[in-house]
């Protein structure tokens, strides 16, 4: 795997997971999908996932993860795959509320992320149940719990 990864740390908090780790997901979502790869992960505030989202997505709130997928013509030979921008604060006030470890939560997020930079979606109960599968298949293979678990169960 050639990963060139870059990550941009706009917001400092507690429990940060250490690049390497980030590699080591972002890697784990490749594995098999693509060799070579760059990208950023841009980890910000909640004014700022406020602000992006409300740009791109026409949505007026924070949210925990937005990807921007490269959107180089075809001919155009790169491994850019896009930027991720994640919001720290959602992300552990997510994991509290939710019940899951907060370094799971960020796994899984990136994890979420990579495939839909990889051009995943799940706007359709097909394609959610799809990428969803994908999502847990490749935490398992990390040693990290079902983030959809409970979701089934219900």
């Amino acid at each position: 795997m050639n990963l060139q990864l870059e990550i941009q740390r706009v917001i400092e908090v507690p429990d940060l997971p250490p690049t390497l780790q980030f590699q080591t997901w972002v890697e784990a979502a490749l594995q098999g999908r693509r060799d070579e790869a760059e990208l950023v992960i841009r980890i910000v505030d909640r004014e700022e996932s406020r602000s992006l989202n409300s740009q791109y997505r026409g949505k007026d709130r924070p949210t925990n993860v937005l990807s921007f997928a490269s959107e180089l013509p075809p001919e155009v030979e790169s491994g850019l795959l896009g930027d991720l921008v994640i919001c720290a604060p959602l992300v552990a006030e997510e994991a509290r509320a939710q019940g899951k470890i907060l370094q799971e939560h960020w796994a899984h997020l990136v994890v979420h992320g990579v495939l839909h930079l990889l051009g995943y979606d799940h706007q359709h109960e097909q394609e959610a149940e799809e990428m969803e599968g994908l999502e847990a298949g490749i935490l398992a293979r990390q040693g990290i719990s079902d983030p959809y678990q409970s979701e089934r169960e219900s």
